[in-house]
């Protein structure tokens, strides 16, 4: 992990673990550590209530303003705000490819990665996961190529950028779009450079559970000009220079000025929430090291997260549950389940993202060929814990003993 801020001491308890809260010991923190803190600080709705009371609702100044900052801070030329994170992806996969292509997605992501090469026409081919970094595994989409293939569309998946060298030297070597689903990397650097520095298109989420919000909403980056002039149409009904002419079919998809007001003001913060988010990493990550048979995330070379999520990996070889713990052996995901229930209820939040990969989705039943081994595995042996920038040093502490705790009690 590249360096950030200096981490604060985390102490973790060595001694011998004491019955786990889920048999009816008590929890190592009496009150629920978050895995998400969603909050609007006062300055995000004052922004929202100048823009009511002005009148002007539809999008604006505000949006304009945030489309110039995400193009500072993330070294895109282009920017453009729009209604969510979905719509980004539509905004930029409508022009990069056509109906019948076929689009090199990652099996282990959220599902709006390949649903919209779907509702585009396009049909998605799902490449498996690098084991270490989650991403899309570049060496695998290139045996996937066919004489179709016209375009990668790769997720900086929880944060973490994709070894953004290897996909576009993949992209080169075929004339291959690039498209990068940013929606949970936002300010992740690679290489020392902002996302928006790479790729064809690079798109966001303002989701209220990601790192900035602006309730729903989403932006498109690019730099080149031209794609610029189609997603700035697409936005608005196809309608270009001249008000009421539509050169082509296009969408309302348009953000408020409301939101755009909230993300603007959320934005003034973000680069220090994201220095706190890094810096609870390192301390995450120092816990988990010492942790035999959990395996914290790996960051992509020459990468530098963002740290939308933390996830932790589980090497289900080194587990077992406790008999004394109902469950279901058959499951695969049986020691995850049950490893994350008892964390729950020593008073650390987790969530499973995700509890199956792409190729598991009945919606792509239709296009799947087969089931990329690696992405098909990580359902079972993943999940997230607290990462964000509202956690104090105490709860640190306590994930790590409850971390450590559990651990002790489901080892094989």
């Amino acid at each position: 992990m590249t360096p950030v801020a200096a981490a604060r001491p985390a102490a973790v308890s060595t001694a011998a673990p004491a019955k786990l809260a889920l048999l009816g010991g008590t929890p190592v923190s009496a009150t629920s550590i978050p895995l998400v803190v969603v909050k609007l600080e006062e300055a995000d709705i004052q922004a929202a209530v100048a823009v009511m009371r002005a009148g002007g609702l539809a999008m604006g100044k505000n949006c304009l303003a945030l489309e110039e900052q995400y193009n500072k801070l993330t070294e895109s030329r282009f920017a453009f705000t729009c209604a969510n994170g979905t719509c980004a992806l539509q905004l930029a996969y409508e022009p990069l490819f056509d109906a019948g292509d076929e689009v090199l997605v990652p099996a282990w992501s959220y599902i709006a990665t390949a649903s919209m090469v779907v509702a585009r026409g396009g049909i998605p081919v799902f490449c498996d996961a690098d084991p270490l970094t989650y991403n899309i595994d570049v060496k695998d989409a290139a045996k996937r190529i066919t004489p179709r293939t016209t375009t990668i569309a790769a997720t900086h998946l929880y944060g973490n950028p994709v070894d953004i060298d290897a996909v576009e030297a993949l992209a080169a070597e075929h004339g291959l779009s690039v498209i990068y689903d940013a929606a949970q990397a936002h300010l992740a650097t690679y290489k020392g450079r902002g996302l928006g520095a790479y790729g064809d298109a690079v798109t966001y989420s303002f989701y209220p559970t990601k790192n900035m919000t602006t309730g729903e909403g989403g932006l498109v980056t690019t730099n080149d000009e031209e794609l610029a002039a189609q997603i700035k149409s697409l936005r608005s009904h196809g309608e270009g220079q001249q008000k009421y002419l539509h050169t082509s079919i296009g969408f309302n998809y348009r953000m408020t000025d409301i939101e755009g007001a909230i993300g603007l003001s959320q934005f003034q913060r973000l680069p220090q929430l994201t220095k706190q988010r890094q810096a609870n990493a390192q301390q995450l990550d120092t816990i988990i090291d010492a942790i035999d048979g959990l395996n914290a995330p790996t960051i992509t070379a020459g990468g530098e997260s963002a740290f939308h999520l933390y996830a932790v990996r589980l090497d289900l070889a080194r587990f077992r549950v406790p008999a004394s713990i109902e469950h279901d052996a058959k499951n695969p995901a049986a020691i995850r389940e049950a490893f994350t229930k008892a964390l729950n209820a020593e008073g650390v939040a987790t969530a499973v993202h995700y509890p199956r990969s792409l190729t598991r989705q009945p919606a792509f039943a239709s296009v799947v060929k087969d089931h990329p081994t690696v992405a098909d595995g990580l359902c079972n042996k993943l999940f997230c814990i607290p990462v964000h920038q509202g956690l104090t040093d105490q709860q640190i502490q306590q994930i790590g003993e409850a971390l450590s705790k559990v651990a002790a009690a489901f080892r094989a």
